[in-house]
Protein backbone atom coordinates (compact mmCIF):
# COMPACT_ATOMS: atom_id res chain seq x y z
CA UNK A 1 0.00 0.00 0.00
CA UNK A 2 1.33 3.73 -0.86
CA UNK A 3 1.25 5.74 1.56
CA UNK A 4 0.73 9.82 0.30
CA UNK A 5 1.75 12.65 3.07
CA UNK A 6 -1.09 15.23 2.85
CA UNK A 7 -2.10 18.68 3.56
CA UNK A 8 -4.80 20.97 3.87
CA UNK A 9 -5.31 25.08 3.69
CA UNK A 10 -5.05 25.00 7.77
CA UNK A 11 -1.62 23.22 7.62
CA UNK A 12 -0.59 26.36 5.21
CA UNK A 13 -1.99 28.90 7.44
CA UNK A 14 0.00 27.81 10.41
CA UNK A 15 3.07 27.67 8.27
CA UNK A 16 2.47 31.03 7.65
CA UNK A 17 1.02 31.71 4.33
CA UNK A 18 -2.73 33.76 4.28
CA UNK A 19 -6.18 32.10 4.07
CA UNK A 20 -7.13 32.97 0.44
CA UNK A 21 -2.84 32.03 -0.25
CA UNK A 22 -3.50 28.74 0.99
CA UNK A 23 -6.74 28.35 -0.88
CA UNK A 24 -5.06 28.91 -3.73
CA UNK A 25 -1.95 26.85 -3.16
CA UNK A 26 -4.52 23.62 -2.59
CA UNK A 27 -6.65 24.62 -6.05
CA UNK A 28 -3.52 24.93 -8.18
CA UNK A 29 -2.08 21.62 -6.65
CA UNK A 30 -5.32 20.06 -7.28
CA UNK A 31 -5.41 21.23 -10.85
CA UNK A 32 -2.03 20.03 -10.92
CA UNK A 33 -3.29 16.78 -9.74
CA UNK A 34 -5.44 16.22 -12.42
CA UNK A 35 -3.26 17.33 -15.01
CA UNK A 36 -1.16 14.23 -14.21
CA UNK A 37 -3.89 12.23 -14.82
CA UNK A 38 -5.31 11.85 -11.32
CA UNK A 39 -9.28 12.82 -11.57
CA UNK A 40 -10.11 12.22 -8.55
CA UNK A 41 -8.96 15.74 -7.15
CA UNK A 42 -11.61 17.06 -9.30
CA UNK A 43 -14.15 17.18 -6.38
CA UNK A 44 -15.16 20.67 -5.34
CA UNK A 45 -15.53 19.65 -1.41
CA UNK A 46 -11.69 17.75 -1.28
CA UNK A 47 -9.58 20.21 0.16
CA UNK A 48 -6.57 17.78 1.07
CA UNK A 49 -3.46 17.47 -1.51
CA UNK A 50 -0.59 15.63 -1.70
CA UNK A 51 2.40 17.40 0.16
CA UNK A 52 4.79 16.92 -3.18
CA UNK A 53 2.14 18.71 -5.33
CA UNK A 54 2.33 21.71 -2.47
CA UNK A 55 5.63 21.45 -3.08
CA UNK A 56 5.65 21.79 -6.76
CA UNK A 57 3.42 24.71 -6.80
CA UNK A 58 5.46 26.42 -4.44
CA UNK A 59 8.74 25.40 -5.99
CA UNK A 60 10.56 24.68 -2.37
CA UNK A 61 10.33 21.32 -0.05
CA UNK A 62 8.38 20.96 3.41
CA UNK A 63 10.38 18.31 5.57
CA UNK A 64 8.97 15.68 7.15
CA UNK A 65 10.48 16.88 10.31
CA UNK A 66 8.16 20.22 10.16
CA UNK A 67 5.21 18.99 9.00
CA UNK A 68 4.98 15.90 12.47
CA UNK A 69 5.54 19.22 14.49
CA UNK A 70 2.65 21.07 13.10
CA UNK A 71 0.55 18.28 13.08
CA UNK A 72 1.42 17.65 16.96
CA UNK A 73 1.00 21.67 17.28
CA UNK A 74 -2.04 21.59 15.57
CA UNK A 75 -3.22 18.12 17.72
CA UNK A 76 -2.80 19.85 20.91
CA UNK A 77 -4.63 23.42 20.12
CA UNK A 78 -7.61 21.17 19.07
CA UNK A 79 -7.30 18.66 22.52
CA UNK A 80 -7.39 22.45 24.00
CA UNK A 81 -10.70 23.97 22.50
CA UNK A 82 -12.33 20.87 23.56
Amino acid sequence: MVHVITMTKHELVALGYGASRAQDIIRRAKLLMVRKGVPYYKSPKLGRVPVTAVEEILGLQISTRTLAELAKTMHSEATKEK
